[in-house]
């Protein structure tokens, strides 16, 4: 069950990191991508 919000969310917010990449804010993108792969559970998860 926590596996698959946390994917959910990790997916969210790599989204949002693409999309401000593409707006050429490149630090909080790549912060945001940085979070999605510490969040997601394929990542480094911080929650197990």
């Amino acid at each position: 069950m926590w596996d698959t919000i946390l994917w959910i969310a990790a997916v969210i917010i790599a989204i949002f990191g693409i999309i401000r990449l593409v707006q050429r804010d490149f630090v909080m993108g790549a912060v945001l991508i940085v979070i999605a792969l510490l969040v997601g559970p394929g990542g480094v998860s911080l929650f197990t």
